[in-house]
C-alpha cells in the first residue's frame, strides 16, 4: 500500500525523496566495499546453489567457471548479492534484473519483428535496490576490462561512461510522460546509428555484421543447429553431455513417463499466455524433447529444449522450458510477492523488457522424483546477438557500456521511481566516480573468490570437467 500511495505523489515531492536521501546515503558512498567479517565461504555459497542441480551437471559448471575470472563472474551472482546487502542502499526500489553483467545485454527480436537492443537474463529478476544492477554491471565491465589487459585508468573511463549514460538517462525519463517511458526501446538500426561514427572501419563492419547475423539467429538457424533427420522424421540431434534427447537420456519407461510430464507441461503452460497467443501455440504439436547444458551460472539447473511443429517439417517452434529456482536476492531483498518462481521470472522479464517474447509463459511439474518444480517457457532463440566482450578495445567497450547503461535505466524508469531515482543521481560525476572506484575493489574480491574455487577444485573439495 505504501507504493500505492507513493505513485500518487507530485513530482515535485518525488524528487524531494530522493534529494533527501543522499542525507543518508551520500553518493560517494557507493564507492566503499570492504568484505563483511563474516564473509561466507565463496565455494560454500556455491555448493549450496548445486545441492538443489542436477548433480552430474555440476562439474560442467565449476569447469566453466575456473576459465577467466569474468567467466566466474558469471556464474557468482549468489556471492555478489551477498556481498551488496552489505553496501549502502538508498532505499529507492525497482524491478531488478539481479545478474546484469554486460553480456546479459544484447540484440533480441521484438514481436513486431524489429531488432532491439536489451536486457536479456531474469532468473534472478526481483524487486530491490536499484543501485544493486547498476553495480553489478559495473563490476562486469572492470572484470572485462582487466582479461583484455586495459589499464586502470581505460577501465575507469569505461565505468563512468556507463555510470553517466545511466545517469543521464534516468534523468531524461524523468522528465518524460509515464506512458512514453513505458513505449521507450533501442533499436539496433538506431544504435549502429547514434555510435558508428565513433568507431573504426573494421569495428563498424563488425558490428554491421552482428547486427545481420541477429537477423539469422531465429528458430530456423538454430533448428539447422540442433535437428536432423531420423527414419524421416525431424529430431533433435545428441551432443553429450550438452544436449541429451530422451532417447538417449533415459530407459524406456522413465523416459515415456518424462516425455508426458513435459508434453503436459506445454499444454498447461499455454493458460498463462493471453488468449491470442493460446491459439496460436494450440496450432503446434510436441515432436520431440531434449536437455540442454546452458550459460554459466545455470549449468545444473533443469533445462529442456522442445521441438514443435505446424504445418509441417517446415514449420517448427523451438521452446525452451528452465528451471526457475529461487532468486539469488530473495535472502537480501525480500521473497517478492510470486509463490511460483517462473511467474516471477516472466513477471520481472515483463516489467524490465521493452519487447519480450509471445511465447513467454510458465509452469508448475512435478519431476520423475515427485518433487514438484516451476518453469518458465520462451522461444529459445530469437534474433539473438551476444557481444563478444574479448574483442572489445577500451573505447568499443565504453560504448557499448553506455548503452548498457542507458538500457538499464529504461529497464528500472518502468517499475521504479524515475523522479526520485533521478534526483538522487543528480547532474555531476559523483555518483560516476564512486561506482569506478566500487568496481575496482569488487573485481579484485572476484580474483580472490575466483582463486578459491580454484584451490577447492586442486583439493579435490570439487570435481571439475570440461565441456
Amino acid at each position: 500500500m505504501a507504493e500505492m500511495t507513493s505513485r500518487r505523489r507530485t513530482a515535485r515531492e518525488r524528487a524531494g525523496t530522493g534529494r533527501s536521501a543522499r542525507s543518508r546515503v551520500p553518493r560517494s558512498a557507493h564507492a566503499d566495499y570492504t568484505p563483511a567479517a563474516d564473509r561466507p565461504d565463496p565455494v560454500d555459497v556455491l555448493e549450496k546453489q548445486s545441492a538443489s542441480r542436477l548433480p552430474e551437471l555440476i562439474p560442467i559448471r565449476y569447469g566453466r567457471m575456473l576459465e577467466s575470472p569474468f567467466r566466474f563472474f558469471r556464474g557468482a551472482a549468489a556471492i555478489m548479492a551477498g556481498d551488496l546487502a552489505n553496501t549502502p542502499v538508498t532505499g529507492l526500489r525497482a524491478q531488478l534484473c539481479g545478474d546484469a553483467h554486460l553480456l546479459n545485454f544484447r540484440l533480441l527480436a521484438s514481436p513486431e519483428r524489429r531488432l532491439m537492443f536489451d536486457v536479456n537474463d531474469f532468473d534472478e529478476t526481483l524487486r530491490g535496490p536499484w543501485e544493486w544492477d547498476v553495480k553489478r554491471l559495473a563490476a562486469s565491465l572492470v572484470i572485462a576490462g582487466r582479461g583484455n589487459g586495459f589499464r586502470r585508468a581505460e577501465r575507469e573511463r569505461v565505468v563512468r561512461a556507463t555510470a553517466a549514460a545511466y545517469r543521464q538517462s534516468m534523468g531524461k525519463f524523468a522528465g518524460m510522460r509515464t506512458l512514453d517511458v513505458w513505449y521507450s526501446r533501442i533499436e539496433a538500426d538506431e544504435l549502429y546509428a547514434a555510435v558508428s561514427a565513433k568507431l573504426d572501419a573494421r569495428t563498424r563492419r563488425r558490428m554491421s555484421r552482428a547486427i545481420g547475423k541477429a537477423r539469422g539467429r531465429d528458430h530456423l538457424q538454430a533448428l539447422e543447429k540442433l535437428a536432423h533427420i531420423v527414419d524421416g522424421e525431424l529430431r533433435i540431434a545428441p551432443d553429450p553431455p550438452l544436449v541429451m534427447p530422451l532417447d538417449t537420456l533415459l530407459p524406456g519407461v522413465e523416459r515415456k513417463v518424462l516425455e508426458e510430464q513435459l508434453i503436459g507441461l506445454i499444454e498447461r503452460y499455454a493458460r498463462t499466455l493471453s488468449a491470442d497467443r493460446k491459439a496460436l501455440i494450440t496450432q503446434y504439436r510436441v515432436v520431440d524433447m531434449a536437455r540442454k547444458v546452458v550459460g554459466v551460472g545455470s549449468v545444473g539447473t533443469r533445462c529442456w529444449i522442445i521441438l514443435l511443429l505446424g504445418r509441417d517439417d517446415h514449420d517448427p517452434l523451438l521452446l525452451q522450458a528452465k528451471e526457475a529456482q529461487t532468486s539469488v536476492l530473495a535472502d537480501f531483498a525480500g521473497a517478492g510477492a510470486h509463490v511460483n518462481q517462473g511467474e516471477r521470472v516472466v513477471v520481472g522479464q515483463r516489467l524490465m523488457q521493452a519487447a519480450g517474447d509471445i511465447f513467454l509463459g510458465w509452469e508448475r511439474v512435478a519431476g520423475l522424483d515427485g518433487q514438484e518444480r516451476d518453469f518458465y517457457v520462451r522461444q529459445l532463440r530469437d534474433w539473438k546477438a551476444i557481444p563478444q566482450a574479448d574483442l572489445m578495445t577500451p573505447g568499443v567497450m565504453s560504448l557499448f557500456g553506455r548503452a548498457c547503461g542507458a538500457t538499464l535505466a529504461r529497464a528500472h524508469a518502468r517499475s521504479g521511481d524515475r523522479i526520485a531515482i533521478a534526483a538522487y543521481l543528480g547532474r555531476s560525476d559523483r555518483f560516476d566516480r564512486a561506482l569506478a572506484r566500487f568496481a575496482e575493489s569488487y573485481a579484485d574480491q572476484n580474483e580472490r573468490d575466483h582463486q578459491a574455487l580454484a584451490a577447492a577444485a586442486r583439493d579435490g573439495r570439487v570435481k571439475v570437467e570440461s565441456a
